[in-house]
């Protein structure tokens, strides 16, 4: 039985590294050394909800005359997110964090590239995995995270704050959250907002289904990580709710060293699937990056302001040159 254990042990093992072989081939069908990437710094946001940020006034009053987060806070996400983390920021009137998180860093550092050629986009991030691990692992499956959120200009909130849009107050873990199983949404699927989110205000099927079919949605793609197992790719859309497909049309690669993630995700320009835009050249979409380090889950995460990304040639924040 020992005998049988330790040759399929072998064979798994030999299987494993073959997988990981073929996977860092992939990764490096594209010349990504010739690709410059865009530095962005994540922060963590706490409770900070899309409502709570409307309902402060001087923010407030920038989205809606259509300015940006990165309009009056880039270069401070630093300081904001240590703030929020420590438990000490405050929004509105609250702690942006009731329950801080020992040892979480306020910021996170994440390298961007992106390229394409005839058939698919790929996105590049490189981070460092914070050090030590918490006491309790929220999502002890997956010792890190990481996703994008994007749109062609469907969703106003996407282009004026990435995936913020999506986080309102009354989502699980948030503050009108407590007993609640919604999921993160577009105030375009409510009949009515308020200071304490959507709730069940939810929109006919019909015009759901119309919503959708117009593009009024965020595409999200997702990496989940282990440091010794090939990545699993997780994809889907955010409108009423947050959908994941059952088979993921997104391709997953990650190389684990030194305490770096190297992660690419992929997925074709055209693919004709239900939550999923046409991605072409020259045209701007908005983008926004998510890591969940540490083991975290659900709001325990960094994220960015909203970016934007092009195909080919442009001025938008992230260029994916063709490969």
């Amino acid at each position: 039985m020992q005998k049988s254990f330790n040759k399929q042990t072998f064979i798994l093992s030999g299987l494993l590294f073959l997988l990981q072989i073929f996977i860092s081939a992939g990764a490096h069908a594209v010349n990504w050394d010739t690709i410059k990437g865009k530095d962005i710094a994540l922060l963590y946001p706490g409770q900070a909800s899309w409502e709570a940020v409307l309902s402060t006034p001087s923010m407030g009053a920038a989205l809606k005359a259509g300015k940006t987060c990165r309009t009056c806070h880039e270069g401070d996400q630093k300081n904001m997110g240590d703030k929020g983390v420590s438990g000490k920021g405050q929004l509105g009137g609250k702690s942006l964090e009731p329950t801080p998180v020992a040892g979480k860093p306020g910021s996170l550092p994440l390298l961007v590239k992106a390229a394409y050629d005839a058939e698919k986009l790929y996105i590049k991030f490189e981070w460092t995995e914070p050090a030590g691990e918490p006491a309790s692992k929220m999502d002890p499956d997956f010792v890190s995270k990481v996703a994008l959120m994007l749109d062609d200009g469907h969703v106003v909130e996407a282009a004026r704050s990435g995936c913020w849009g999506t986080c309102h107050d009354d989502v699980k873990t948030m503050p009108s959250g407590t007993g609640k199983e919604i999921t993160k949404y577009l105030a375009a699927s409510r009949t009515k907002l308020d200071r304490t989110g959507g709730g069940a205000n939810y929109k006919s099927q019909a015009d759901l289904d119309k919503l959708l079919k117009d593009g009024v949605f965020m595409e999200f793609w997702q990496a989940k990580l282990k440091k010794d197992k090939p990545a699993v790719p997780v994809s889907g859309y955010i409108l009423d709710k947050r959908h994941e497909h059952t088979s993921s049309p997104v391709q997953a690669e990650s190389v684990f060293k030194d305490g770096k993630w190297s992660v690419v995700l992929s997925r074709k320009l055209k693919l004709g699937t239900a939550g999923m835009k046409d991605v072409e050249e020259k045209k701007t979409y908005a983008i926004g990056f998510a890591v969940h380090s540490q083991y975290a889950k659900e709001r325990f995460h960094h994220v960015s302001f909203g970016y934007t990304l092009t195909l080919g040639t442009g001025t938008a924040d992230i260029v994916a040159i063709k490969s």
